[in-house]
């Protein structure tokens, strides 16, 4: 689709340092940081194929997006301060199916869970520098769990 987000991010449209993985049938990105520090941890997963809804999912990505959920939570939870792994499908704003990955690091109060955890101040957060890091290390995780 011309004028989506994520479908001229994932034709290199669009500029961006945050990618974690990608294969014929999904993108997984990181947030990026504007001029402020992001919550480390909060990803996308994105269906390469310009889909609105789960519904709209073949059984196809909807193994992958299965399959890449649980092992991204996998990961977060052993390799990081991590107690539990959110997900959520918004999709008001940008009408792409992506689901949105949130970390719940160990000692968020409970006013923080949900929606809410990025919102934890004592979070991990990080910069531009910060994130790159991040995502290079999942990357590593996830070529090993392969």
């Amino acid at each position: 689709m011309k004028d989506c987000y994520i479908c001229n991010k994932h034709k290199g449209s669009v500029k961006t340092y945050g990618e974690v993985y990608k294969d014929d049938i999904i993108a997984i990105y990181h947030l990026e940081p504007g001029e402020d520090k992001v919550y480390l941890g909060y990803l996308f997963i994105e269906l390469r194929r310009h889909i609105k809804g789960l519904e709209d999912m073949n059984d196809d990505e909807a193994c992958a997006v299965g399959r890449m959920m649980q092992k991204i939570s996998r990961i977060l939870k052993e390799h990081y301060e991590v107690e539990h792994v959110y997900s959520h499908v918004i999709g008001d704003n940008i009408p792409h199916l992506h689901i949105h990955i949130l970390p719940r690091y160990k000692g968020a109060p409970k006013d923080y869970w949900g929606i809410k955890t990025d919102e934890w101040k004592d979070a991990p957060h990080g910069d531009k520098k910060a994130v790159q890091i991040f995502c290079s290390e999942l990357k590593h995780y996830i070529c090993l769990s392969n």
